[in-house]
């Protein structure tokens, strides 16, 4: 399956106004309210520190966030010099939590990520290494430069959020979220990622050029060539965390869920809807795009209405 790609404009469910959250006798509408616009205030403090570092990019940026609430792993892809890799360095400076770079390049292997057993012979025993892949945000820079076997061993630990090393498995950060980044595959030296490899990103964000007016505040943003990013710590583990447990607070009609089940048949039987949408479906989704979608769904309700004060509705579905 293939994760879900900016494309055009798709066409929306009836407009509904139902309260989008799950009401119980202890808690009332306006507490549960309470807690999202508490649990998500920092997101829009966290998007405008992005937006001093990233100009033209506000889609890239809502996407990384949406991931950040939901816990899904985000893939981009587009040209060199596109902000790709600054956009996810801002982010995970703007966290207080252990941030890793990972270069993937022809002559890596899974080791180097994962972590290996080295012997020590001082007790004949042997010592597990961990690799960097043991962090809370993991930047996997030019992912597809890698050999396939490279970028499978990232499945384990995106799926299951552990690493086995030897016989021995070690659980990864509740944070865990690995933001990828990829040239397109006409590029010399890329390998297509493995379709179970592919299956496990939320989304898919292709990056495109900035416009004339955007490139022209670039230049004014990067007065000298020594320029660094100057990006603040916002926000701590536990602030995400606790607003991923709010975010799976959010209620969907089931007008909502229909129509995600809807999108993710259509990809299955393309040629029933057009035949030329056929030529441009390799595989169908698979059922954890279901899931996925309705993830970020909440989360892009979430980081839209941080700020609202009246109960959240959710009436269409989000262009995600």
């Amino acid at each position: 399956m293939n994760p879900s790609i900016e494309t055009s404009p798709i066409p929306q469910p009836p407009l509904e106004q139902h309260n989008t959250l799950d009401v119980t006798p202890e808690q009332s509408v306006q507490e549960i309210n309470k807690a999202v616009q508490n649990s998500s205030a920092w997101v829009g403090l966290l998007k405008r520190e992005m937006e001093k570092n990233i100009i033209g990019q506000e889609r890239l940026v809502e996407r990384l966030l949406i991931g950040l609430l939901s816990g899904g792993h985000i893939l981009l892809e587009g040209l060199p010099g596109l902000a790709k890799t600054l956009a996810v360095k801002t982010l995970a400076a703007a966290v207080s939590t252990d941030f890793r770079r990972i270069q993937f390049t022809p002559d890596m292997l899974p080791a180097d990520i994962m972590g290996t057993e080295i012997y020590n012979p001082k007790n004949t025993s042997f010592e597990v290494k961990q690799g960097p892949i043991f962090s809370s945000i993991i930047l996997a820079d030019e992912i597809n430069r890698a050999p396939s076997k490279v970028q499978s061993a990232l499945l384990e630990a995106m799926q299951e959020k552990q690493v086995t090393i030897g016989e021995t498995s070690f659980a990864l950060p509740e944070l865990f979220l690995v933001l990828a980044t990829q040239n397109p595959i006409e590029q010399e030296g890329t390998y297509p990622l493995p379709e179970a490899q592919v299956d496990r990103f939320m989304l898919k964000v292709v990056v495109d050029y900035p416009t004339r007016e955007q490139e022209r505040r670039i230049l004014d943003l990067v007065e000298h060539t020594d320029s660094k990013m100057q990006v603040q710590p916002l926000i701590s583990p536990e602030d995400i965390l606790t607003a991923r447990k709010v975010v799976d607070t959010i209620y969907l009609d089931d007008r909502i869920k229909e129509y995600i089940v809807d999108l993710v048949f259509a990809t299955r039987d393309a040629g029933s809807i057009s035949p030329e949408l056929k030529d441009y479906i390799e595989t169908g989704a698979s059922p954890r795009a279901t899931i996925n979608l309705k993830a970020a769904a909440r989360a892009w309700r979430t980081s839209t209405v941080a700020a609202m004060s009246s109960p959240m509705i959710l009436k269409t579905a989000p262009r995600i």
